[in-house]
């Protein structure tokens, strides 16, 4: 019988410092979220750069630049895959079925566990973000500030979503089928690797959250030039008040489904 009551702020800090600890310990997971999207954004800068021109005529806009929030938002999205596979693994493990049986509110240890994910999304796309200025990137304080608190809501966003398709797996295999025909999808259609200003695919990323994201993103990071060239390069780029709305109201959706849907057993939860 406890003599103390558990405090739902003690569970939260819990649970988000083991996954912290449980990521760092495996370097495979590190290299796996950080050194593929740097490849990616390394050689498709170098192969595409010299067939893109910015709509400007100028050179300011390369595409190496013009791919760079897009490389960030995959690595929020590799890292929040990475982090919501240990929900299998702990249920697997007996670990979360301890957890769900605990006399802990439900909210504390969804709050925990997207929290744990975010941050470590958080760290390694601040890592990323830091080699930009090696090509260019130069923020002043508030607008570090400002990138590192929607990077912040893009991580929960992602974490919570794949939270909520975690939570229904009862394999890893599973849940990297679903990766490989829905979340690269997302980013791909995203405006990340190509823009996209008219026809089937401009309404495909009208209606993707995670365009939004992207989009924001290139708000923030405009390299130097000026929204006005980085919005010419895009002109369906939707307005910054917009893309903080959208994401927003993404994080939120993706962290009441993922309460919603920790309220529900399954049969991989069963003792």
């Amino acid at each position: 019988m406890l003599t103390h009551p558990v405090r739902a702020r003690d569970v939260v800090i819990a649970l988000c410092s083991r996954e912290l600890v449980r990521f760092f310990r495996q370097r495979n997971r590190v290299i796996g979220a950080l050194g593929q999207p740097l490849m990616f954004w390394v050689l498709f800068a170098a192969g595409f750069g010299p067939s893109f021109s910015a709509p400007d005529g100028g050179t300011s806009l390369s595409y190496g630049k013009y791919f760079f929030p897009g490389t960030v938002v995959l690595i929020l999205l590799f890292t929040a895959i990475f982090a919501t596979i240990s929900i299998i693994e702990d249920r697997r493990e007996g670990f979360l079925q301890s957890v769900l049986v605990a006399p802990i509110p439900r909210w504390s240890m969804v709050l925990g566990k997207l929290l744990g994910g975010t941050l470590i999304a958080l760290v390694q796309a601040l890592f990323f973000l830091a080699l930009g200025w090696f090509v260019g990137l130069r923020l002043t304080p508030p607008e570090l500030a400002a990138t590192i608190v929607f990077l912040f809501v893009v991580a929960l966003a992602l974490t919570g979503l794949g939270f909520v398709i975690a939570w229904r797996m009862d394999s890893t295999q599973g849940f990297h089928a679903i990766m490989s025909v829905f979340l690269l999808p997302m980013w791909l259609l995203s405006g990340a690797f190509f823009p996209a200003e008219s026809g089937p695919l401009a309404w495909i990323l009208r209606v993707n959250p995670l365009a939004y994201g992207v989009a924001g993103l290139r708000h923030l990071l405009h390299w130097q030039v000026g929204d006005a060239i980085v919005s010419a390069s895009q002109p369906s780029l939707p307005s910054a008040a917009t893309c903080w709305l959208v994401t927003l109201a993404f994080a939120a959706v993706t962290w009441t489904l993922s309460w919603k849907m920790a309220g529900y057993r399954t049969t991989g939860d069963l003792l």
